[in-house]
């Protein structure tokens, strides 16, 4: 069976049938034409625009198709993120990475800890310090080989954040304080930091505007959008515990 390759599924937006994906399957690193069936914890979970991927245990990233995980390369990432600016990742030095063609494609220029590509097609993310940075959308897509980007240094400190195409980014800083605001994809411009009630320790928005937060205590809510209020979500295991975070 050939290798297909995952920039194929893709630009397919995820449609290409199980009987017709000989051309179309991500390569792994140990075994080019062999579906990988996930043996490791997940660690940390990100989903976008009806893609998941994620990073197991020994820091590998992989893909969903369907039910089964395909390993993307043999790069160690401790993040992974997928949405309209592509997949992007940062490795255990705070390295930043995009997916192009296959491959993992350093991105000289910042170091972060985190990084989300669920926004408009610009990609944000945070260092350890918790300095917050933007990618601005036309940089995003243009991006296919090694070199220097030129990232924007927003106003604010967060150690973790996340962005809709539609519905803003929300964040949260070493006080488990959460805050949204409104990023203008081409520019980076932001209409100013509010602060939502609540604390947590992790936020991810979704395409669709629904906001989930993970509290200190594991305890999970969600809200539908900036403006309503938040409801607990009933779950099986502490979030905490698993580290299985989106």
């Amino acid at each position: 069976m050939k290798p297909f390759l995952l920039s194929s599924y893709l630009r397919d937006g995820g449609r290409t049938s199980y009987e017709n994906r000989s051309q179309n399957t991500p390569k792994s690193a140990d075994s080019p034409s062999t579906r990988i069936m996930l043996q490791f914890p997940a660690v940390q979970i990100d989903a976008g625009q009806g893609n998941i991927v994620m990073t197991d245990s020994n820091n590998y990233a992989y893909f969903l198709i369907g039910s089964q995980w395909y390993k993307m390369g043999s790069l160690t990432l401790k993040h992974v993120s997928v949405g309209p600016a592509g997949i992007w990742g940062v490795d255990l030095n705070n390295r930043v990475y995009k997916y192009v063609a296959g491959s993992f494609v350093f991105a000289n220029g910042e170091t972060l800890q985190q990084v989300d590509a669920g926004g408009d097609s610009q990609v944000v993310g945070v260092t350890d310090t918790s300095t917050i940075h933007c990618l601005k959308s036309t940089i995003v897509s243009a991006y296919r080989k090694q070199s220097t980007l030129s990232w924007i240094t927003l106003p604010g400190l967060l150690m973790y954040v996340s962005c809709s195409t539609k519905y803003g980014c929300w964040g949260v800083n070493s006080a488990e304080n959460i805050y949204f605001t409104k990023i203008t994809p081409s520019t980076c411009g932001i209409s100013g930091w509010i602060q939502v009630d609540g604390l947590a320790v992790m936020v991810e928005i979704g395409t669709d505007g629904s906001v989930f937060v993970v509290t200190r205590g594991g305890e999970v809510f969600q809200r539908r959008e900036y403006g309503t209020k938040c409801r607990q979500m009933e779950m099986e295991v502490d979030v905490n515990r698993k580290r299985a975070f989106i």
